[in-house]
């Protein structure tokens, strides 16, 4: 029986989710986690065998909930969720440890497909994203999206300024000194050639890093 945590700020989905899981033999959900911090909270005090992670929350957010989780559990299996078809994490997510990337749309033998697949040693990529990473990657020498200029650290940094959260804040949930924050900023303006928090909030739409809703 595999026994699962779901991560995502929206209670509605997670109950979905969970409703959907229950049709599934060998499957179980252990808990419900609405932040990155809740989830690392959760995963440090009950080892589940696999997390779904949204990658859009408050706070810390799933990257850097991915990346603590690997560092605390490196054996920890990770199943990045997107609401997007599209989205530019696809990479930032496997570099922190993820095993699979899946869309909140894909339809339930998918889900239980990409579950069985990570929890026997593999990685599982849904079909768009994965034709999207391949397109990536054959673009990468020619330029391609200007987000593959970030690390994951940077990308993640910008999520948390776009989404409205200071430097204070930015700073406690990382631990990162202010300082720090304020260097990754300024050199996400140079890298994105923005020149304040406006312009890159308007990027970050425009790339479909945030939502414009």
């Amino acid at each position: 029986m595999f026994r699962i945590l779901l991560v995502d700020d929206h209670e509605l989905f997670r109950s979905g989710l969970a409703s959907v899981l229950g049709e599934s033999s060998d499957m179980v959900v252990m808990g419900h986690a609405s932040s990155g911090e809740e989830a690392l909270d959760f995963v440090r005090k009950t080892a589940p065998d696999l997390v779904l992670m949204d990658i859009n929350m408050p706070g810390i957010g799933g990257i850097e909930a991915t990346r603590k989780i690997m560092q605390h559990a490196p054996d920890m299996k990770i199943i990045a969720v997107t609401a997007l078809s599209d989205d530019p994490f696809p990479n930032q997510l496997l570099d922190a440890g993820a095993r699979g990337y899946i869309s909140k749309g894909c339809p339930a033998d998918e889900l239980f497909d990409a579950i069985r697949t990570v929890m026997a040693g593999n990685h599982f990529i849904s079909g768009d994203v994965a034709q999207k990473l391949a397109i990536g990657q054959v673009m990468g020498q020619g330029g391609g999206s200007p987000l593959k200029k970030l690390s994951a650290r940077e990308m993640q940094v910008m999520v948390m300024i776009v989404s409205g959260q200071s430097t204070q804040e930015i700073s406690d949930a990382l631990f990162l000194s202010p300082k720090t924050v304020s260097t990754y900023r300024h050199r996400l303006y140079e890298k994105l050639d923005v020149s304040n928090d406006v312009e890159l909030t308007h990027f970050a739409i425009r790339y479909k890093v945030v939502d414009q809703n």
